[in-house]
């Protein structure tokens, strides 16, 4: 039986997770944003990086939107959460889109230890502000991701704009996110998420912020990091 890293986990957030795992797929449900914006963000992957044959691992893989969408590129794809009944759900989807996946119950802590240097892409969206120690997730993907390799993240900034349409917004008014899907303590600032990435030796290569129209559901990447954004690094050659 495989140990699970616990040392950066909070328990509370992957039950939370777990409780809602079986509408992820729903695109009407109560992960609907994710759906809305995967599209934006897999266009703005793709375009930097290649995905088709590369070895890729998507950290905080939830129930494998991005995951499936990049095998669908055709990278080879190792995908690692720590919900178990969310991981199920990915899995019990790849019946239906007949596409591989490779799933693991891990911590990146953990991937660490087993595989560095072994990705040519390390994708993690939307889970930094769900983890008690980002900087460690960060420098354990540094850690497997291969010299050349890409790093694509994303996360909410710590503003008073985004705990208005991060959280009082999407979770009490227009109740498309399930409340207490946020913290608000936990959002990254740009500079923050910068520096991190910096001390693990990656170079930061482009901001972007991710503008979402949750009425149109319209998505478009622009300058403004107010909210939503996401962040390409690349780890040097030498």
């Amino acid at each position: 039986m495989e140990v699970m890293d616990t040392q950066n986990l909070d328990v509370q957030e992957q039950q939370k997770f777990d409780e809602i795992a079986a509408g992820w797929w729903d695109p009407e449900g109560p992960f609907r944003p994710l759906h809305d914006l995967n599209p934006a963000r897999l266009k703005y992957i793709a375009s930097r990086c290649q995905l088709a044959n590369g070895q890729v691992l998507d950290v905080g893989c939830g129930g494998g939107i991005l995951s499936e969408s990049m095998a669908a590129k055709g990278a080879y794809v190792t995908a690692i959460d720590v919900a178990t009944k969310v991981l199920e759900v990915a899995k019990l989807h790849l019946l239906e889109s007949k596409l591989q996946v490779n799933y693991r119950r891990a911590t990146i802590e953990q991937l660490a230890r087993e595989k560095p240097d072994e990705f040519d892409v390390v994708t993690c969206l939307e889970m930094l502000e769900h983890v008690p120690d980002p900087a460690s997730v960060i420098e354990a993907m540094a850690c497997v991701l291969k010299p050349g390799g890409h790093m694509f993240l994303s996360t909410l900034n710590r503003t008073p704009g985004s705990f208005l349409l991060g959280i009082v917004g999407a979770e009490y008014v227009l109740r498309i996110l399930p409340r207490g899907t946020h913290r608000y303590d936990r959002f990254i600032r740009p500079s923050e998420l910068s520096r991190w990435l910096r001390d693990t030796g990656l170079a930061v290569m482009d901001i972007r912020g991710l503008h979402y129209n949750p009425w149109a559901r319209y998505v478009r990447l622009g300058g403004d990091v107010n909210v939503n954004y996401i962040v390409h690094a690349q780890r040097p050659l030498q």
